[in-house]
């Protein structure tokens, strides 16, 4: 071996091994592919070592280089880890916190939330990712994340501040064209807003004895906030969070029900990170805004 190599080289060999290619390695580092091109050749030279095979699809792990993930990948954790218990060892009253959670609950809910956040505590800056993917609390992609789910980490706090009601709903001008459904079997003969990949609506609608095909959704996406959007412009009938919909001018919920089982809600965070000062005011104020959307209080953002 020529030299210790630096560690920024074995994040890019990582990477590009999970992520399966020197472009997913960029975008997931935010480096450029070249860099990325230069960290693996410098990591081979380095130790002296092929690592990957080259080829016109990209590169491809030999089986040393899969030898070495594992052990990098540790130290990944660990190094993520020290970072959570640096950050819950500060006691400073500014600072960044990071928060995940749904692409609905980010853009229609989080808002007036996070204003009040804002202005009870002006010197912690947020940072928000809003995704529908389950993003790693123990690696630090984020600090706080509201689940739809039970995280069942042990290292996680975690607390249920409720279950939002899922209802089935329309735009009044849909309604005014189109007539309002009085039962599921007419229901499914109006236009429905649905997934183009996901099958939950479709399999849901057979547990109730309805044999409907991604043919009935007239209108199709996989994104929550589009579809959302296309309801509130009258594209026909969608499903949504109930207290979302009634503080939402212009939507109409249908009184079908649909048995559809409630949105569980969620606030995690790590338990290192709990006694951080920053993160703990954001969370607390987080959970109180939450709690009163869930509860249907017309004045959750307001500051007491």
């Amino acid at each position: 071996m020529n030299r210790e190599p630096d560690w920024a080289l074995w994040r890019s060999f990582a990477a590009v091994i999970s992520e399966g290619s020197l472009s997913g390695a960029a975008r997931h580092l935010g480096l450029s592919q070249p860099t990325v091109g230069r960290h693996i050749e410098t990591l081979e030279a380095d130790l002296g070592l092929s690592l990957f095979e080259r080829s016109l699809t990209g590169l491809k792990p030999n089986p040393t280089a899969l030898r070495l993930y594992e052990p990098i990948k540790s130290a990944q954790a660990a190094l993520a880890e020290a970072a959570i218990l640096a950050a819950g060892a500060q006691d400073e009253s500014g600072g960044t916190v990071r928060l995940t959670a749904s692409t609905m609950i980010s853009n229609y809910v989080l808002p007036d939330i996070l204003a009040t956040a804002r202005t009870l505590h002006p010197r912690i800056a947020i940072e928000t990712v809003p995704s529908d993917s389950a993003e790693n609390l123990l690696m630090r992609e984020a600090d706080i994340a509201i689940r739809m789910f039970r995280p069942t980490q042990l290292e996680l706090v975690t607390r249920h501040l409720g279950d939002i009601p899922l209802v089935p709903v329309a735009h009044e001008r849909y309604l005014a064209r189109r007539g309002r459904p009085t039962s599921v079997a007419e229901l499914w003969a109006h236009d429905i807003l649905g997934f183009d990949r996901s099958d939950a609506i479709i399999a849901h609608a057979r547990a109730l004895g309805f044999n409907i095909t991604r043919d009935h959704f007239m209108v199709r996406s996989d994104d929550q906030t589009h579809l959302w959007e296309l309801l509130k412009a009258g594209m026909g009938i969608g499903f949504a969070q109930q207290n979302l919909a009634r503080r939402t001018p212009g939507l109409v919920i249908l009184p079908i029900d649909l048995a559809i089982p409630p949105l569980p809600i969620w606030l995690t965070t790590h338990r290192e990170l709990f006694t951080s000062h920053r993160i703990r005011a954001i969370y607390d104020a987080v959970a109180d805004g939450l709690t009163a959307y869930i509860s249907g209080d017309p004045i959750a953002s307001s500051i007491r």
